[in-house]
């Protein structure tokens, strides 16, 4: 349950722009359609590498049985609370992309270090999606989804082991993919926030089911 988690917010205050380590508010002044002169607050990040035109990955993982084939789909999910919103969030596996990484790598290795478990990009031009803005009215944080299955007969990932940093408390657990929109629904009510990667795939999910998609 989100309450078994004892983190907590202390307190909130102002951030000098000077002590900002990850990312800062900035003024934008532009002109709209007609000319007029207009400004907009926004946040930037400082963490993208020189080069790159994304922050991060985030992961969808979805979990197979090569040997069970007739096996129901699952998909990897995450609980880790997050300061911000003051809640255990429901999240996919994601990360920050480092110089000279590309998503693919990216995603593999954040896949391994924050649940264990050794995947495989999807092989064909699903595999990485287009570069997603996640707040483009406040924020210009970006990512691409990378689509990875994990072979659940394979050994290496029978007893995976996550590598987490010191900060990191992360739960990994799965869920039926088709069960997803309703998993969701679930969590909101027992007090855990709905990261808006993991609601939009759930949404896709329903929409495939609800309009018979495939």
């Amino acid at each position: 349950m989100a309450s078994s988690n004892k983190s907590k917010v202390l307190k909130v205050e102002p951030l000098d722009y000077k002590d900002a380590k990850w990312a800062t508010l900035v003024k934008i002044t532009y002109t709209d359609p007609e000319g007029t002169q207009r400004d907009w607050e926004a946040s930037e990040r400082l963490t993208r590498p020189k080069g790159s035109d994304i922050d991060g990955v985030g992961v969808v993982a979805i979990l197979q049985n090569s040997s069970k084939p007739n096996e129901p789909l699952r998909i990897l999910l995450q609980k880790q609370w997050r300061p911000p919103v003051n809640a255990t969030v429901i999240e996919v596996p994601a990360g920050l992309i480092d110089p000279q990484e590309t998503p693919e790598v990216c995603a593999v290795r954040e896949l391994k270090e924050e649940t264990g478990y050794i995947g495989e990009v999807v092989g064909d031009d699903f595999g990485v999606s287009p570069v997603m803005f996640n707040d483009p009215g406040f924020c210009n944080t970006n990512l691409r989804m990378v689509h990875v299955t994990v072979d659940l007969s394979l050994e290496e990932n029978q007893n995976p082991q996550p590598s987490l940093e010191d900060n990191e408390f992360i739960e990994t657990f799965s869920v039926p993919l088709k069960d997803l929109w309703a998993e969701c629904k679930k969590f909101e009510k027992e007090g855990y926030a709905i990261d808006a990667r993991v609601g939009t795939l759930a949404e896709g999910v329903e929409f495939a089911r609800r309009w018979k998609l495939n």
